[in-house]
């Protein structure tokens, strides 16, 4: 399991305090209140701990690589989304007209059609006559910018299948069938705390405290 070493005021007497690791089970819940234990192994436990470990350095991977394009082509976040749709609506031979691209990136009619003009604006994007309806009209991504992007972010991203490649096949349905399955298991539909603003103490249990709830749970906290 891995350890965690941090500065307390008894290390300078020569004392020093290991504490669990974040990601492991013993760091996160040490009484069993969110995970049932029962059936599992120490080997087990140990094994848990270094996947949930390595699901955050991916994440953690995937955050800077993010970042990193939308430093390197001065864009944000929407900005990229959109010119990735763009190139994938280019491979598959497709029209992107801004009604798809609203529905696609989920935002308003009139946010699609300011981030077009901000994208047409710095050279990125054109609009075009769309060959079929006169009254539309099509959004392509400029040469420039895609071969800029294939060549940086999208080589970069594209390195995830070097990772699959090292896999058997049978290790692969393995790895869908868990990340499937843990998709499932954290999503939030149909959950009412994730549709409401947050209200972690129960009014019955702040009344029979006498005090008010804070935010920890605690009464008059």
């Amino acid at each position: 399991m891995t350890r965690q070493d941090t500065d307390t005021p008894g290390e300078q007497a020569g004392e020093q305090r290991d504490l669990p690791s974040v990601y492991s089970l013993a760091g996160s819940d040490p009484h069993g209140e969110l995970v049932d234990r029962s059936g599992l192994s120490p080997a087990d436990l140990v094994q848990i701990d270094e996947v949930m470990a390595a699901l955050v350095h991916l994440r953690a991977a995937e955050k800077r690589l993010a970042e990193a394009s939308l430093r390197y082509m001065e864009l944000g976040e929407t900005d990229m989304r959109a010119l990735h749709l763009l190139i994938v609506s280019e491979n598959a031979g497709s029209l992107a007209t801004p009604g798809v691209m609203a529905e696609s990136l989920g935002i308003s009619s009139a946010s699609t059609t300011k981030l077009i003009d901000r994208l047409e604006r710095a050279g990125h994007v054109r609009r075009g006559r769309h060959p079929t309806d006169r009254r539309a009209i099509v959004v392509t991504i400029e040469p420039t910018t895609r071969a800029a992007a294939l060549r940086t972010v999208g080589a970069q991203q594209a390195r995830r299948v070097h990772a699959v490649r090292r896999l058997d096949p049978q290790e692969r349905e393995t790895v869908t069938r868990f990340l499937e399955d843990m998709a499932a298991e954290i999503s939030i539909e149909g959950i009412d705390w994730a549709e409401h603003p947050a209200h972690i103490a129960d009014a019955e249990g702040a009344a029979d405290s006498g005090g008010t709830a804070g935010p920890t749970g605690a009464a008059g906290s």
